[in-house]
């Protein structure tokens, strides 16, 4: 078992005022996330002490590196929620799992995804998407379009992350104008992606472009960034200045 920080080192709940984590990925062995029970419930703890109430888990659908298929996750999950309950207490978790959704990989598997309709969403409507973090992609907007046109909301990952997006990119301001949701990593605000996420994250916070904080919670790794991460002052101004949709979820 994973070792916990000690009482006295617990961080201030600062994510209470968010209520809900809708990014992350805590289901053992589908994706670059958590690789067992231990460190799933290490990280659902430590989501629980930062404030969060409940969360929304969201493994990679990105082929051909994460193929998963959405009835083994959702198969996945219900292991992992009954593992929950039968170490609540053990634990001493109170946070709830709201739900299964994923995170997609706009690739070339995409599209045949939107023709099925076989996404699993966050809070029944919203598509969380991501795109490649080297290479910008063609035709975004259009396929973007054709999501929305199938009755889903989407909500673009980390925006900060893309470095061929600067902060007043006229493609971003346009996905927004297309009713497009962005959500952003709050770690990019302590520097832990680099210098460059970071800047671009204040960036796309000022252009009030910011609509939800994740956690994109993988591992004990980033359990111990997102715990550092609560006493770091850019990320406390960002939740007294600014309001986020997260509550609403």
């Amino acid at each position: 078992m994973f070792n916990f920080f000690h009482r006295n080192k617990e961080p201030k709940p600062c994510m209470s005022v968010l209520n809900t984590d809708m990014h992350c990925h805590l289901i053992p062995h589908v994706d670059d996330g958590s690789k067992g029970d231990d460190e799933s419930l290490e990280c659902l703890k430590t989501l629980q002490q930062l404030g969060y109430n409940k969360v929304y888990i969201t493994p990679h659908f990105n082929f051909p590196r994460y193929p998963n298929e959405e009835s083994d996750i959702v198969e996945r999950f219900e292991r992992l929620q009954k593992t929950v309950e039968q170490r609540r207490k053990e634990w001493g978790l109170t946070i709830e799992l709201a739900g299964i959704a994923g995170e997609y990989r706009v690739d070339d598997g995409f599209a045949e995804k939107t023709r099925n309709k076989s996404f699993l969403t966050i809070a029944g409507k919203y598509v969380l998407i991501e795109l490649s973090l080297h290479q910008h992609r063609m035709g975004l907007a259009e396929t973007i379009f054709d999501v929305q046109m199938k009755g889903y909301e989407i909500i673009l990952a980390h925006p900060e992350r893309y470095p061929y997006f600067s902060p007043h990119s006229e493609e971003l301001e346009e996905l927004k104008n297309a009713g497009v949701y962005f959500q952003l990593n709050f770690l990019s605000l302590s520097g832990f992606y680099g210098d460059g996420a970071q800047n671009r994250a204040m960036g796309l916070l000022k252009n009030g472009w910011i609509d939800f904080l994740g956690s994109d919670m993988h591992n004990a790794v980033y359990a111990q960034a997102a715990r550092d991460a609560s006493n770091n002052k850019k990320l406390k101004k960002v939740l007294e200045d600014y309001s986020f949709m997260n509550s609403s979820l």
